[in-house]
């Protein structure tokens, strides 16, 4: 399994100052990004995976094996939040994403994703609570992906909350339970829509239950880890792993089906066929996919005012690839890919805009950093 294998790489990235001034170059040679430094906020974090920006200019960060460290904006790493839950922790299960409350300033809320249970039987829980000083209080669960599983991969985990207040989340298909990512019914393998009380909307595809789980929004997903709005357009955009290739990004919409397993652009590890459809009516086609794999982890859509040159772009995280792809959108379609960022050489596990309009990236490792990419 590329993604189990990629978790026990540890590549530690040595910088203590800013890389300086780089230009990044697509496949012709011509420049795709320059005037930029790319700066460490902070370092030594034991596999940090999701960042929230809050008012004051501080940080929260979520770390894999179960904390949330608050850091200053000066970049003074805290300790851990207290009044979190407990997370199973293995290969990829731990911690996966953090973010606030859109009306955060008066109610100081926030989320967190990560995989509850045991070895035996876990899976994708969010929580709320109310963020006081360095600790939580009054903790809820919200949702619990079920059934629950016995592999501790293919969680998924990546939230967004959308412009209607009601919060989108990804689901993985464990590995071993591939097919349950085509049964409506079942909340592996897909996008879920719910309220801020945990409940489904009203207007959800399957609201009334008859045809699929009332909190579904899309279905036939693998292990999708990147998760953005567009708020200029409206588009959701995901990407999610592939097996041994067939990595895709693909634009979310309502009650469709995007495929896994029964048709896939990859092939299993052992080289044997998941599928031999590539491509089937009723499927939704990815707007680019990636052969081999990049093994793409942390999405962002670029819409401030810090580099115009970036507008309406995409930045993917690459994990395998130690890189981000930079897709330029138009239209709804990729219209170019470039590598950038290239002179981090770490694995990038999330990235992200902050809103000082500067990029934030996250590294993957047992001394994992928190980056910022500003104006040169």
């Amino acid at each position: 399994m590329r993604e189990i294998l990629l978790i026990t790489l540890v590549v530690s990235m040595i910088i203590s100052e800013p890389l300086g001034k780089i230009n990044a170059a697509d496949s012709s040679g011509n420049s795709i990004a320059e005037g930029y430094n790319i700066e460490v906020v902070a370092e030594g974090l034991d596999f940090p995976w999701s960042i929230a920006f809050l008012p004051n200019g501080d940080y929260l960060v979520a770390l894999r094996g179960g904390e949330v460290r608050r850091i200053s904006a000066a970049g003074e790493v805290g300790d851990p939040l207290t009044g979190l839950p407990a997370t199973y922790v293995a290969s990829q299960g731990g911690y996966f994403d953090i973010m606030l409350d859109p009306d955060f300033a008066s109610t100081q809320s926030i989320y967190l994703s990560f995989a509850h249970g045991t070895a035996a039987e876990n899976g994708t829980r969010i929580i709320k609570g109310i963020l006081n000083g360095t600790e939580v209080e009054s903790v809820q669960t919200l949702f619990t992906v079920s059934p629950l599983k016995d592999t501790p991969v293919h969680y998924g985990g990546k939230m967004i909350f959308l412009p209607d207040g009601t919060l989108m989340m990804t689901t993985g298909d464990g590995f071993e339970y591939r097919e349950a990512a085509q049964d409506k019914f079942s909340l592996l393998g897909k996008i879920i829509r719910i309220n801020k009380d945990g409940s489904a909307p009203s207007d959800n595809p399957f609201a009334d239950g008859s045809e699929g789980d009332p909190r579904v929004w899309s279905y036939g997903h693998r292990s999708p880890q990147g998760l953005v709005l567009d708020e200029a357009t409206g588009t959701i955009y995901m990407h999610e792993h592939g097996a041994q290739g067939g990595d895709e990004l693909n634009a979310v919409l309502p009650a469709r089906n995007y495929g896994w397993p029964a048709v896939t652009k990859g092939i299993n590890y052992s080289g044997a066929y998941v599928s031999p459809l590539k491509m089937a009516p009723g499927v939704e086609e990815p707007l680019t996919y990636w052969v081999p794999s990049i093994a793409p982890s942390g999405l962002a859509i670029y819409n401030g005012a810090a580099f115009p040159e970036w507008q309406g772009d995409l930045f993917v995280g690459a994990l395998l690839d130690q890189e981000v792809r930079k897709l330029e959108i138009e239209s709804g379609k990729v219209v170019s890919e470039a590598s950038i960022f290239t002179e981090i050489g770490a694995r990038i596990r999330d990235i992200r805009v902050g809103p000082d309009d500067f990029l934030y990236i996250l590294t993957d490792s047992d001394s994992g950093k928190v980056l910022r990419v500003v104006p040169d």
